[in-house]
């Protein structure tokens, strides 16, 4: 259930954006990830660039002119070509035409769009990133995306076709087609005056239309490109960044909510509470399991349906090591919370241009900041984790369907099976979007293939990486949203079992029913799963539980 594109920018949704007056947002070293959905997701508008860093950005652009002045200056992507043409010398004059020729070549993106959040935190992070002052690019380039995600304009950006390596080169160059132009043509800068040339695409006040067209009924113009500034735009791992930083964001939401589920299910089944012992988890010395286990038990405190079955032992596993299935995923994604934040604030293009300082001379340094194996490491990690997640969740779903596992729950959680299939066939929905998952979740970090003869011989597939995680989050969602279905239809028919609920999971049941009927007879789940998935989307589910247990709710570990 991601934001589509030319969908409404401040509704309510995940994040719950919209809530209050939006807070502007600086670029700065300290750009976060709540600042990210704020900006992708809510209506908070961005600072143009002022003071100090407008003035590193100046020093930098200072920097590119000089060098080019220089006679005979054999600087990479500035005198030189891209890649394998890198032995190639341009003239100082083609420099700028150069710049826009990198912007043609490399839109070349193909497949469906990506979803419209995630294309403004690409310009918010790009921006940023350009605002740290080492890309030599002017303030005016700064300026144009900040008013881009200011007044609306979200390029039309193809989801495939980036090696997550010399930068997510396809997906900003079709950003950069919006935002920019040729210095070649249209002088004056007027954005009226470009609409037959090649401006890609971006929607508009909820249209698609070329990006020329779209940029001048936003008021906004198209800056010709100069020497290294379309480099600058293109060369970095911004997909994969501002992917990564929506990605944890909900990753984190969504374990809470994976949690609720989880207490829902353990009094739908009976569980023993003995395997929420917080003496057995210290034990254990992990943080996140920890956390998890103290949010379970406060959950369900009170509960009378945990520990009803008295003949029981133990529980099995998918109830059992909850606490040790999710804890551990709690604690990656504090991890890469830290890796993606400091990530925002990276200058990841190339090359650098660094002005002089004192007696230290300015210099254009040629690295390799674009690649992707960090973040690409990170989206598979993030990937495989869930997956795991959504494994546990459709375990559970399927115990409560099957009678010699379910302690007395009726077959398929229907109180006339046979002529009625009840739950069963969304249980083989969550099956497969689990198995989905699986696939979805082998490594992308662990591929290459060699690209520009050989020069680009390592690359990390990391946008790649980004997309798939994406739908393992939306895969995730939407098999806790079966979970949540399932616990609370056992709960209905056990025996006063909403009377028999814990302080959390009784608000959270309410709250399900508040989305979805209990299942009497057949009929089509697919509505109930959308809603619970909606209700998991914008908070509801969590805001009940806290609100019941005000002080008990433990916070999740970030």
């Amino acid at each position: 259930m991601s934001a589509g594109m030319g969908g409404t920018v401040g509704a309510p949704g995940r994040d719950g954006a919209g809530s209050g007056p939006p807070s502007p947002v600086a670029l700065s070293r300290k750009l976060s990830i709540p600042d990210v959905i704020a900006v992708a997701r809510g209506a908070s508008p961005v600072s143009e660039l002022e003071g100090d860093a407008r003035e590193r950005v100046e020093a930098s652009r200072d920097t590119v002119v000089e060098a080019l002045a220089r006679p005979g200056a054999r600087i990479y992507g500035i005198t030189t070509g891209y890649g394998a043409l890198a032995d190639a010398r341009i003239a100082a004059p083609d420099a700028a035409r150069l710049s826009w020729n990198l912007i043609l070549k490399c839109a070349t993106g193909t497949g469906p769009p990506l979803p419209e959040d995630w294309v403004r935190a690409m310009l918010l992070v790009r921006a940023n990133s350009l605002a740290l002052g080492a890309s030599g690019v002017r303030p005016v380039i700064i300026d144009t995306l900040v008013r881009m995600l200011n007044r609306g304009v979200t390029p039309v950006v193809p989801g495939k076709g980036s090696l997550g390596a010399s930068g997510d080169l396809a997906p900003l160059a079709h950003m950069a087609a919006v935002a920019t132009r040729s210095s070649a043509a249209d002088p004056a800068g007027d954005p009226g005056e470009e609409s037959a040339a090649f401006s890609g695409e971006a929607w508009f006040e909820g249209r698609r239309m070329d990006g020329a067209s779209a940029m001048a009924a936003a008021g906004i113009s198209r800056p010709g490109l100069e020497a290294k500034e379309g480099l600058a735009l293109t060369n970095g791992t911004t997909m994969m960044v501002a992917g990564a930083a929506l990605q944890l964001h909900d990753a984190r939401r969504l374990l809470l909510h994976a949690e609720l589920a989880a207490a829902l299910s353990f009094e739908g089944l009976l569980a023993r509470s003995a395997a929420l012992n917080p003496a057995l988890h210290e034990a254990n010395n992990q943080p996140g399991q920890i956390g998890t286990a103290a949010r379970l038990r406060s959950i369900l405190s009170g509960s009378a349906l945990l520990d009803a079955d008295a003949e029981r032992v133990q529980d099995a596993y998918s109830l059992r090591c909850t606490p040790q299935v999710i804890g551990p995923v709690h604690d990656m994604v504090a991890f890469l919370w830290g890796r993606v934040e400091a990530s925002l604030n990276a200058v990841s293009d190339n090359p650098l241009v660094f002005p002089a300082k004192e007696r230290d001379p300015g210099a254009v340094v040629s690295g390799g900041n674009f690649h992707g194996a960090g973040p690409a490491l990170w989206l598979d990690a993030l990937g495989i984790a869930l997956t795991d997640v959504a494994s546990l969740s459709d375990r559970r779903v399927f115990r409560m369907l099957t009678p010699e596992l379910s302690a007395g729950l009726p077959a398929m959680l229907v109180e006339s099976p046979g002529l009625h299939g009840g739950l069963m066939s969304v249980q083989y929905t969550g099956a497969a979007l689990v198995s989905d998952n699986k696939t979805l979740s082998h490594p992308d970090s662990v591929d290459s293939i060699p690209t520009s003869a050989n020069q680009e011989d390592h690359v990390s597939m990391g946008a790649n990486a980004a997309r798939h995680t994406r739908e393992i989050l939306d895969n995730t969602r939407t098999v806790l949203a079966i979970e949540l279905l399932g616990a609370a239809q056992a709960v209905y028919l056990r025996p006063g079992g909403r009377d028999r609920l814990g302080a959390g999971t009784r608000a959270v049941y309410e709250t399900v029913r508040e989305c979805v009927p209990p299942v009497i007879e057949d009929r089509s789940l697919a509505a109930d799963v959308a809603r619970l998935e909606a209700a998991i989307d914008d908070g509801r589910l969590e805001r009940a539980a806290a609100d019941a247990l005000g002080d008990l709710w433990p916070r999740a570990p970030l």
